[in-house]
């Protein structure tokens, strides 16, 4: 998934990719290579090019506090396709969402199961397109009424994948 992070006033894009349940990838154009393990919730073990740290990222009403090395940084992170999932615009989705596919792929991994309660922008499933690893997110909060889909099935562009109420 490619985002843009600001942060210490600069911005970047990176591409963020899910290797495993608590494990990721990112990598920028400057060609910096980062792995990312969840140790615990919200600390993290990094590796940015070779040398280890240790991360705990902490929910902040703009964006993530980090703290590494003694320092506190203040991030944000936007994902330019976020209009994509976000029907209502800045109020929020109502009522029944009907979660779509946003082009053709395969369903790698289903994060959530039927019944369960979600919020706005949670990660519900995750589908590859093109070898990009793409996170469907939750549009509105609320409880997932039906999954449509399962693991390694192929779905096309607009293709229902859940309902959220």
């Amino acid at each position: 998934m490619k985002v843009e992070v600001r942060i210490l006033g600069c911005e970047r894009s990176i591409e963020i990719e899910r290797m495993g349940p608590r494990k990721f990838r990112v990598r920028g154009k400057e060609g910096a290579q980062i792995d990312a393990l969840e140790v615990t919730p919200q600390t993290y073990s990094v590796i940015i090019n070779g040398h280890a740290f240790e991360a705990a990222v902490i929910p902040a009403a703009e964006g993530v506090l980090v703290r590494c090395g003694g320092r506190e940084f203040a991030a944000s992170i936007s994902d330019p396709r976020a209009w994509r999932r976000r029907p209502a615009g800045v109020f929020g989705a109502e009522g029944q969402q009907k979660v779509k596919a946003a082009m053709p792929g395969k369903v790698v991994r289903i994060l959530v199961s039927e019944g369960a309660t979600v919020e706005a922008d949670q990660g519900l499933m995750v589908v590859e397109a093109m070898k990009m690893q793409n996170e469907i997110r939750a549009s509105t909060s609320g409880k997932v009424e039906r999954i449509f889909v399962r693991e390694g099935q192929a779905v096309a562009a607009g293709e229902p994948l859940a309902i959220i109420r």
